[in-house]
Protein backbone atom coordinates (compact mmCIF):
# COMPACT_ATOMS: atom_id res chain seq x y z
CA UNK A 1 0.00 0.00 0.00
CA UNK A 2 1.33 3.38 -0.90
CA UNK A 3 2.37 5.57 1.97
CA UNK A 4 1.95 8.75 -0.08
CA UNK A 5 -1.28 10.45 0.98
CA UNK A 6 -2.31 13.68 -0.68
CA UNK A 7 -3.78 16.27 1.71
CA UNK A 8 -6.30 18.61 0.14
CA UNK A 9 -6.92 22.05 1.62
CA UNK A 10 -10.59 22.53 0.78
CA UNK A 11 -10.76 26.10 2.09
CA UNK A 12 -7.85 27.17 -0.07
CA UNK A 13 -9.43 25.53 -3.13
CA UNK A 14 -12.77 27.25 -2.48
CA UNK A 15 -11.01 30.59 -2.13
CA UNK A 16 -9.10 30.10 -5.35
CA UNK A 17 -12.23 29.05 -7.22
CA UNK A 18 -14.11 32.06 -5.90
CA UNK A 19 -11.35 34.36 -7.12
CA UNK A 20 -11.39 32.65 -10.53
CA UNK A 21 -15.16 33.17 -10.77
CA UNK A 22 -14.81 36.84 -9.84
CA UNK A 23 -12.06 37.33 -12.42
CA UNK A 24 -14.13 35.56 -15.04
CA UNK A 25 -17.15 37.77 -14.35
CA UNK A 26 -15.04 40.92 -14.46
CA UNK A 27 -13.37 39.91 -17.75
CA UNK A 28 -16.71 39.00 -19.35
CA UNK A 29 -18.46 42.19 -18.30
CA UNK A 30 -15.55 44.39 -19.34
CA UNK A 31 -15.36 42.67 -22.74
CA UNK A 32 -19.11 43.19 -23.23
CA UNK A 33 -18.82 46.85 -22.25
CA UNK A 34 -16.00 47.38 -24.75
CA UNK A 35 -18.07 45.68 -27.46
CA UNK A 36 -21.03 47.93 -26.65
CA UNK A 37 -18.82 51.01 -26.84
CA UNK A 38 -17.42 49.95 -30.23
CA UNK A 39 -20.92 49.33 -31.57
CA UNK A 40 -22.08 52.72 -30.32
CA UNK A 41 -19.08 54.53 -31.88
CA UNK A 42 -19.24 52.43 -35.08
CA UNK A 43 -15.49 51.87 -34.81
CA UNK A 44 -13.05 49.78 -32.83
CA UNK A 45 -10.47 51.29 -30.53
CA UNK A 46 -7.88 53.36 -32.53
CA UNK A 47 -9.69 52.51 -35.79
CA UNK A 48 -9.83 55.25 -38.44
CA UNK A 49 -13.23 55.16 -40.09
CA UNK A 50 -15.61 57.58 -41.78
CA UNK A 51 -18.46 55.89 -39.96
CA UNK A 52 -17.01 56.74 -36.52
CA UNK A 53 -19.61 58.52 -34.32
CA UNK A 54 -17.33 59.57 -31.49
CA UNK A 55 -14.15 58.79 -29.55
CA UNK A 56 -13.10 56.83 -26.50
CA UNK A 57 -11.96 58.89 -23.50
CA UNK A 58 -10.70 56.29 -21.04
CA UNK A 59 -12.89 54.68 -18.41
CA UNK A 60 -13.96 54.85 -14.79
CA UNK A 61 -14.29 51.99 -12.34
CA UNK A 62 -17.50 50.89 -10.68
CA UNK A 63 -17.97 48.25 -7.98
CA UNK A 64 -20.90 45.85 -8.17
CA UNK A 65 -22.02 43.19 -5.71
CA UNK A 66 -22.43 39.73 -7.18
CA UNK A 67 -22.90 36.23 -5.78
CA UNK A 68 -19.15 35.80 -6.09
CA UNK A 69 -18.46 38.94 -4.06
CA UNK A 70 -17.62 42.49 -5.02
CA UNK A 71 -16.38 42.89 -8.60
CA UNK A 72 -14.93 45.90 -10.42
CA UNK A 73 -16.02 46.86 -13.95
CA UNK A 74 -14.44 49.47 -16.23
CA UNK A 75 -17.14 51.76 -17.58
CA UNK A 76 -16.08 53.30 -20.96
CA UNK A 77 -16.07 57.08 -21.32
CA UNK A 78 -16.90 58.56 -24.72
CA UNK A 79 -16.75 61.94 -26.45
CA UNK A 80 -19.23 63.08 -29.07
CA UNK A 81 -21.91 60.57 -28.04
CA UNK A 82 -23.44 59.53 -24.74
CA UNK A 83 -22.59 56.01 -23.64
CA UNK A 84 -25.46 54.05 -22.06
CA UNK A 85 -25.25 50.34 -21.44
CA UNK A 86 -28.01 47.77 -21.18
CA UNK A 87 -25.64 45.43 -19.36
CA UNK A 88 -25.14 47.65 -16.34
CA UNK A 89 -28.83 48.52 -16.37
CA UNK A 90 -29.51 44.87 -15.73
CA UNK A 91 -27.03 44.95 -12.87
CA UNK A 92 -28.69 48.09 -11.54
CA UNK A 93 -31.89 46.09 -11.26
CA UNK A 94 -29.92 43.43 -9.45
CA UNK A 95 -28.56 46.08 -7.09
CA UNK A 96 -32.11 47.34 -6.53
CA UNK A 97 -33.24 43.85 -5.54
CA UNK A 98 -30.31 43.68 -3.10
CA UNK A 99 -31.35 47.03 -1.64
CA UNK A 100 -34.94 45.86 -1.22
CA UNK A 101 -33.77 42.72 0.55
CA UNK A 102 -31.61 44.75 2.94
CA UNK A 103 -34.47 47.14 3.69
CA UNK A 104 -36.85 44.27 4.38
CA UNK A 105 -34.33 42.67 6.73
CA UNK A 106 -33.94 45.87 8.72
CA UNK A 107 -37.65 46.63 8.79
CA UNK A 108 -38.35 43.06 9.87
CA UNK A 109 -36.27 43.73 12.98
CA UNK A 110 -32.93 42.22 11.95
CA UNK A 111 -30.08 44.06 13.65
CA UNK A 112 -27.55 46.00 11.55
CA UNK A 113 -24.74 43.66 12.62
CA UNK A 114 -26.80 40.66 11.53
CA UNK A 115 -27.52 42.36 8.18
CA UNK A 116 -23.75 42.74 7.66
CA UNK A 117 -23.20 39.04 8.37
CA UNK A 118 -26.04 37.99 6.05
CA UNK A 119 -24.78 40.10 3.15
CA UNK A 120 -21.29 38.67 3.53
CA UNK A 121 -22.70 35.13 3.44
CA UNK A 122 -24.88 35.84 0.40
CA UNK A 123 -22.71 38.12 -1.72
CA UNK A 124 -19.22 37.70 -0.34
CA UNK A 125 -18.96 41.31 0.84
CA UNK A 126 -20.33 43.09 3.87
CA UNK A 127 -22.73 46.00 3.52
CA UNK A 128 -21.66 48.64 6.00
CA UNK A 129 -23.88 50.22 8.65
CA UNK A 130 -23.79 53.51 6.71
CA UNK A 131 -25.08 51.73 3.59
CA UNK A 132 -27.92 50.16 5.57
CA UNK A 133 -28.72 53.64 6.93
CA UNK A 134 -28.86 55.08 3.39
CA UNK A 135 -31.19 52.29 2.30
CA UNK A 136 -33.39 52.95 5.30
CA UNK A 137 -33.78 56.56 4.20
CA UNK A 138 -35.04 55.34 0.82
CA UNK A 139 -37.49 53.07 2.61
CA UNK A 140 -38.63 55.91 4.85
CA UNK A 141 -39.54 58.03 1.83
CA UNK A 142 -41.71 55.23 0.41
CA UNK A 143 -43.35 54.51 3.75
CA UNK A 144 -44.06 58.19 4.39
CA UNK A 145 -45.77 58.41 1.01
CA UNK A 146 -47.89 55.38 1.93
CA UNK A 147 -48.69 56.83 5.38
CA UNK A 148 -50.06 60.02 3.82
CA UNK A 149 -51.97 58.41 0.95
CA UNK A 150 -55.62 59.49 0.43
CA UNK A 151 -58.28 57.44 2.24
CA UNK A 152 -61.01 56.33 -0.14
CA UNK A 153 -64.43 54.94 0.70
CA UNK A 154 -66.43 54.94 3.92
CA UNK A 155 -65.43 53.16 7.13
CA UNK A 156 -68.30 52.63 9.59
CA UNK A 157 -66.04 51.13 12.27
CA UNK A 158 -62.60 52.44 13.24
CA UNK A 159 -60.37 50.75 15.83
CA UNK A 160 -57.71 52.91 17.51
CA UNK A 161 -54.93 52.23 19.98
CA UNK A 162 -51.42 53.27 20.86
CA UNK A 163 -48.40 51.02 20.95
CA UNK A 164 -45.65 51.98 23.39
CA UNK A 165 -42.00 51.72 22.39
CA UNK A 166 -38.71 52.94 23.85
CA UNK A 167 -36.29 55.48 22.49
CA UNK A 168 -32.89 56.60 23.75
CA UNK A 169 -32.68 60.28 24.61
CA UNK A 170 -29.56 61.91 26.05
CA UNK A 171 -28.23 58.65 27.44
CA UNK A 172 -31.59 57.76 29.01
CA UNK A 173 -34.63 55.84 27.84
CA UNK A 174 -38.15 57.16 27.55
CA UNK A 175 -41.45 55.78 26.33
CA UNK A 176 -43.02 57.01 23.12
CA UNK A 177 -46.34 56.05 21.59
CA UNK A 178 -47.35 55.35 18.00
CA UNK A 179 -51.09 55.83 17.43
CA UNK A 180 -52.68 53.36 15.01
CA UNK A 181 -56.10 53.33 13.32
CA UNK A 182 -57.64 50.36 11.48
CA UNK A 183 -60.95 50.71 9.68
CA UNK A 184 -63.53 48.21 8.47
CA UNK A 185 -64.99 49.38 5.16
CA UNK A 186 -68.44 48.69 3.79
CA UNK A 187 -66.90 45.84 1.83
CA UNK A 188 -66.24 44.12 5.16
CA UNK A 189 -62.45 44.19 4.78
CA UNK A 190 -59.98 45.70 7.20
CA UNK A 191 -57.68 48.49 6.09
CA UNK A 192 -54.82 50.32 7.79
CA UNK A 193 -56.04 53.92 7.91
CA UNK A 194 -53.00 55.54 9.43
CA UNK A 195 -50.35 55.83 12.11
CA UNK A 196 -48.83 58.87 13.81
CA UNK A 197 -46.39 59.53 16.58
CA UNK A 198 -48.32 60.47 19.71
CA UNK A 199 -45.86 61.16 22.48
CA UNK A 200 -48.06 60.57 25.55
CA UNK A 201 -51.46 59.59 24.11
CA UNK A 202 -52.89 62.88 25.38
CA UNK A 203 -56.06 64.64 24.24
CA UNK A 204 -54.00 66.85 21.92
CA UNK A 205 -52.35 63.78 20.38
CA UNK A 206 -55.71 62.13 19.60
CA UNK A 207 -57.14 65.35 18.20
CA UNK A 208 -54.13 65.72 15.91
CA UNK A 209 -54.37 62.07 14.84
CA UNK A 210 -58.10 62.20 14.02
CA UNK A 211 -57.58 65.50 12.18
CA UNK A 212 -54.81 63.87 10.13
CA UNK A 213 -57.16 61.02 9.16
CA UNK A 214 -60.03 63.38 8.32
CA UNK A 215 -57.81 65.57 6.14
CA UNK A 216 -56.77 62.51 4.15
CA UNK A 217 -60.41 61.69 3.42
CA UNK A 218 -61.68 59.48 6.26
CA UNK A 219 -65.49 59.63 6.28
CA UNK A 220 -68.58 57.63 7.12
CA UNK A 221 -67.31 56.73 10.61
CA UNK A 222 -70.13 55.66 12.92
CA UNK A 223 -68.22 54.06 15.78
CA UNK A 224 -64.68 54.41 17.14
CA UNK A 225 -63.51 51.47 19.28
CA UNK A 226 -60.65 51.86 21.72
CA UNK A 227 -59.41 51.78 25.28
CA UNK A 228 -60.17 54.63 27.68
CA UNK A 229 -57.68 57.38 26.86
CA UNK A 230 -57.89 61.10 27.43
CA UNK A 231 -59.56 62.86 24.53
CA UNK A 232 -60.60 59.86 22.39
CA UNK A 233 -64.34 60.16 23.00
CA UNK A 234 -64.46 63.95 22.55
CA UNK A 235 -62.20 63.94 19.48
CA UNK A 236 -64.12 61.09 17.83
CA UNK A 237 -67.37 63.02 18.22
CA UNK A 238 -66.14 66.49 17.23
CA UNK A 239 -63.77 65.57 14.38
CA UNK A 240 -65.22 62.33 12.97
CA UNK A 241 -68.84 62.69 14.10
CA UNK A 242 -68.75 59.18 15.58
CA UNK A 243 -69.88 57.42 18.76
CA UNK A 244 -67.28 55.89 21.06
CA UNK A 245 -67.14 52.26 22.22
CA UNK A 246 -64.92 51.50 25.18
CA UNK A 247 -63.28 48.09 24.85
CA UNK A 248 -65.14 45.82 27.27
CA UNK A 249 -62.06 43.66 27.89
CA UNK A 250 -60.02 46.63 29.12
CA UNK A 251 -63.03 47.98 31.00
CA UNK A 252 -63.48 44.67 32.87
CA UNK A 253 -59.79 44.72 33.79
CA UNK A 254 -60.13 48.26 35.12
CA UNK A 255 -62.97 47.12 37.38
CA UNK A 256 -61.16 43.98 38.54
CA UNK A 257 -58.10 45.98 39.56
CA UNK A 258 -60.16 47.01 42.61
CA UNK A 259 -61.30 43.47 43.43
CA UNK A 260 -59.37 41.28 45.91
CA UNK A 261 -58.27 37.83 44.86
CA UNK A 262 -60.85 36.02 47.02
CA UNK A 263 -63.69 37.77 45.14
CA UNK A 264 -62.09 37.74 41.68
CA UNK A 265 -63.91 34.72 40.22
CA UNK A 266 -67.36 35.83 41.44
CA UNK A 267 -66.81 39.40 40.23
CA UNK A 268 -65.54 38.24 36.85
CA UNK A 269 -68.62 36.09 36.21
CA UNK A 270 -70.94 38.90 37.29
CA UNK A 271 -69.25 41.42 35.00
CA UNK A 272 -69.34 39.03 32.02
CA UNK A 273 -73.09 38.64 32.52
CA UNK A 274 -73.54 42.31 31.59
CA UNK A 275 -72.39 41.67 28.01
CA UNK A 276 -74.65 38.62 27.66
CA UNK A 277 -77.87 40.68 27.74
CA UNK A 278 -80.15 40.92 24.70
CA UNK A 279 -80.31 44.74 24.54
CA UNK A 280 -78.93 47.95 25.98
CA UNK A 281 -81.65 48.43 28.59
CA UNK A 282 -81.21 44.91 29.95
CA UNK A 283 -77.42 45.41 30.04
CA UNK A 284 -77.82 48.65 32.04
CA UNK A 285 -80.12 46.93 34.54
CA UNK A 286 -77.63 44.08 34.90
CA UNK A 287 -74.78 46.57 35.40
CA UNK A 288 -76.75 48.25 38.19
CA UNK A 289 -77.26 44.86 39.86
CA UNK A 290 -73.54 44.06 39.62
CA UNK A 291 -72.60 47.46 41.07
CA UNK A 292 -74.97 46.82 43.98
CA UNK A 293 -73.40 43.40 44.53
CA UNK A 294 -69.90 44.91 44.54
CA UNK A 295 -70.98 47.38 47.23
CA UNK A 296 -72.34 44.54 49.33
CA UNK A 297 -68.82 43.08 49.14
CA UNK A 298 -67.48 46.47 50.32
CA UNK A 299 -65.84 47.09 46.93
CA UNK A 300 -66.81 50.73 46.49
CA UNK A 301 -63.97 51.56 44.06
CA UNK A 302 -64.92 48.70 41.73
CA UNK A 303 -68.61 49.67 41.83
CA UNK A 304 -67.79 53.33 41.04
CA UNK A 305 -65.55 52.32 38.12
CA UNK A 306 -68.38 50.22 36.69
CA UNK A 307 -71.00 52.94 37.06
CA UNK A 308 -68.81 55.71 35.65
CA UNK A 309 -67.81 53.76 32.53
CA UNK A 310 -70.83 51.64 31.66
CA UNK A 311 -72.34 54.09 29.13
CA UNK A 312 -69.21 54.04 26.93
CA UNK A 313 -69.06 50.24 27.18
CA UNK A 314 -72.62 49.75 25.85
CA UNK A 315 -72.43 51.85 22.67
CA UNK A 316 -72.21 48.72 20.51
CA UNK A 317 -75.86 47.87 21.24
CA UNK A 318 -76.89 50.63 18.79
CA UNK A 319 -75.44 48.65 15.88
CA UNK A 320 -76.39 45.38 14.12
CA UNK A 321 -76.31 42.43 16.54
CA UNK A 322 -74.23 40.35 14.11
CA UNK A 323 -71.40 42.88 14.59
CA UNK A 324 -71.55 43.06 18.41
CA UNK A 325 -68.87 40.48 19.10
CA UNK A 326 -66.38 42.23 16.78
CA UNK A 327 -67.05 45.87 17.69
CA UNK A 328 -67.26 45.73 21.49
CA UNK A 329 -63.56 44.90 21.96
CA UNK A 330 -60.28 46.11 20.57
CA UNK A 331 -58.90 42.56 20.35
CA UNK A 332 -58.23 42.74 16.62
CA UNK A 333 -55.92 45.73 17.00
CA UNK A 334 -54.34 44.19 20.10
CA UNK A 335 -53.29 41.20 17.96
CA UNK A 336 -51.74 43.58 15.45
CA UNK A 337 -49.87 45.33 18.26
CA UNK A 338 -48.45 42.02 19.46
CA UNK A 339 -47.13 41.36 15.95
CA UNK A 340 -45.53 44.82 15.90
CA UNK A 341 -43.91 44.29 19.30
CA UNK A 342 -42.50 40.98 18.13
CA UNK A 343 -40.84 42.78 15.22
CA UNK A 344 -39.61 45.77 17.20
CA UNK A 345 -38.25 43.79 20.15
CA UNK A 346 -35.00 43.11 18.26
CA UNK A 347 -34.38 46.83 17.82
CA UNK A 348 -34.71 47.57 21.53
CA UNK A 349 -34.54 51.35 21.92
CA UNK A 350 -35.06 53.50 18.83
CA UNK A 351 -32.82 56.51 18.16
CA UNK A 352 -35.88 58.74 17.63
CA UNK A 353 -39.64 58.71 17.24
CA UNK A 354 -39.47 58.87 13.44
CA UNK A 355 -37.58 55.57 13.23
CA UNK A 356 -40.12 53.91 15.51
CA UNK A 357 -42.99 55.26 13.42
CA UNK A 358 -41.44 54.06 10.16
CA UNK A 359 -40.83 50.53 11.43
CA UNK A 360 -44.39 50.29 12.79
CA UNK A 361 -45.79 51.55 9.47
CA UNK A 362 -43.71 49.06 7.50
CA UNK A 363 -45.10 46.19 9.55
CA UNK A 364 -48.67 47.55 9.25
CA UNK A 365 -48.34 47.80 5.48
CA UNK A 366 -47.07 44.21 5.35
CA UNK A 367 -49.96 42.92 7.50
CA UNK A 368 -52.57 44.67 5.36
CA UNK A 369 -51.04 43.49 2.09
CA UNK A 370 -50.25 39.88 3.05
CA UNK A 371 -52.79 38.84 5.69
CA UNK A 372 -55.97 40.82 4.98
CA UNK A 373 -56.10 40.83 1.21
CA UNK A 374 -58.74 38.17 0.53
CA UNK A 375 -60.61 37.49 3.77
CA UNK A 376 -63.50 39.74 4.86
CA UNK A 377 -63.61 40.63 8.57
CA UNK A 378 -67.38 41.13 8.78
CA UNK A 379 -70.42 41.32 6.52
CA UNK A 380 -72.64 44.34 5.90
CA UNK A 381 -75.14 42.40 3.82
CA UNK A 382 -78.74 42.74 4.99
Amino acid sequence: MSENIVAINEEAIKKELKELVKESIEETLNALLDAEAEELLSAARYERSEQRQGYRAGHYERNILSTAGEITVKMPKTKGVSFETAIIERYRRKEASVEEALIEMYLAGVSVRRVEDITEALWGAKVSASTVSDLNQKAYANIEQWRNRPIEGEFPYVYVDGIWLKRSWGGEYENISVLVAIGVGKDGHRHILGACEGMKESKADWEAFFTHLAQRGLKGVQLVIGDKRAGIEESAASILGAKYQRCIVHFARNIQQNVPRKRMEEASLAIKAIWAQENRQAAKRKAAEVASQLREWKLEAAASTLENGIEDALAYYSFPSKHWRLIRTNNMLERVNREIRRRTRVVGAFPDGQSALMLVCARLRYIEGKQWGTKAYMSFAL
